[in-house]
């Protein structure tokens, strides 16, 4: 960098800059007005994620909201452990997971909470006898600025969630698409003069963006997650046909790439896809249910023979790299003896997105006039 001696003062340098130099002071000063805001650098400003663990058992009746004592990651400070409570700061589509213990002698009722009840996914085990085990839940949520998420434990003190150092429960949560579509927007975390268009800057908000289309020149959305509020019995008589679960329930259907009349999710952008599903046992029928691709290959499954009138879950997930025109699906045995379960509390869910778009095979697919 250059400057330009103007006068030396009673041996006193003073200085005038570059017009290169007043530039980065300019833009140095815009920063300053920046950082008097608090606004988070860009590199957190799109990002929210969370994931914490609790160590140690909560009895029903004592507290419902379940809270944690160690937090593993909270990117953008959105969750607070010591409430239990994730708080969207920025609109769009989130993916929720959690794990929590079943108490020995007690039954395991936790629901997954928007706002103020608004039950979107439990998990629930109806054992009361000796055993600890686990289980889980996930789902995908369409948030808008201010709403809230936590874990909710049933009030009876017939129930509890067990943990201990290991530990049992855990409650996970990030932002996969974020919704610039919102009223209320997100923070622009670069505030730039007008007219002036700075490198790495995002541009304004377009209002009449729409993110569940996905545009020339844009990163490629696809997400879907969908619940089942009624029961799916099998049946004695034989079915050769292999039938996809159905879903009544549509939390979130980013691309519009999930029939959720047919149960089937049929890939526009090739690349990774990640699906997890969980899925309720009927009391005194079996269970199995597969997560199938195109016309019957078994990708993932499953299975609980206890035929017990006991009523618990079963979760499964995976990465599944698909082309365009791949179809992805659950299938329920459909033999009498077995049954998936699930009622308003939502036992049964499905969830997938895309992780990493396949750019090479989505240029190849492209035709140009």
């Amino acid at each position: 960098m250059k400057f330009l001696q103007i006068l030396r003062p009673a041996g006193v340098t003073l200085w005038r800059p570059s017009s290169g130099v007043s530039c980065l002071l300019g833009l140095v000063t815009c920063l300053g007005c920046v950082a008097s805001f608090n606004i988070t650098p860009v590199t957190s400003g799109l990002r929210s994620a969370f994931s914490a663990t609790r160590s140690s058992s909560v009895l029903g009746g004592t507290q419902r909201a379940v809270t944690f004592d160690r937090l593993l990651v909270n990117i953008g400070n959105d969750f607070n452990p010591d409430t239990g409570s994730f708080r969207c700061r920025l609109p769009g589509a989130y993916y929720f997971s959690f794990t929590v213990g079943k108490f020995p002698k007690k039954m395991l009722s936790v629901m997954l909470v928007k706002n103020r009840m608004e039950v979107q996914a439990m998990a629930y085990d109806g054992y009361q006898k000796q055993g600890r085990k686990v289980q889980s839940q996930s789902v995908m949520v369409s948030l808008k600025p201010m709403d809230t998420v936590y874990l909710l434990l049933h009030e009876n003190p017939d129930y509890a969630i067990y943990s201990n150092v290991g530990p049992y429960i855990t409650f996970s949560g990030y932002l996969v698409y974020p919704d610039s579509t919102s009223p209320v927007g997100y923070l622009n975390n670069h505030l730039s003069p007008p007219g002036l268009h700075l490198p790495g800057c995002p541009p304004s908000i377009d209002p009449y963006y729409d993110w569940r289309r996905t545009t020339p020149g844009e990163e490629p959305r696809s997400a879907f997650s969908v619940a089942r509020t009624l029961s799916a019995l099998g049946e004695s008589r034989g079915r050769r046909e292999r039938e996809a679960l159905t879903f009544d329930v549509e939390y979130v259907n980013i691309g519009g790439h999930f029939n959720k009349t047919s149960g089937r999710f049929t890939c526009h952008f090739p690349g990774a896809y990640y699906f997890a599903f969980t899925v309720g046992k009927h009391p005194r029928r079996a269970v199995s249910v597969k997560l199938m691709t195109g016309r019957g290959e078994v990708r993932a499954m499953v299975f609980n023979e206890d035929m017990s009138r006991r009523r618990e879950m079963q979760s499964q997930s995976l990465l599944l790299s698909l082309k365009k025109g791949d179809s992805v699906w659950l299938y329920s045995q459909q033999e009498g003896g077995y049954a998936v379960y699930s009622n308003q509390g939502r036992f049964t869910t499905f969830s997938g997105f895309l992780v990493y778009p396949d750019v090479e095979s989505m240029y190849r697919d492209t035709t140009f006039p």
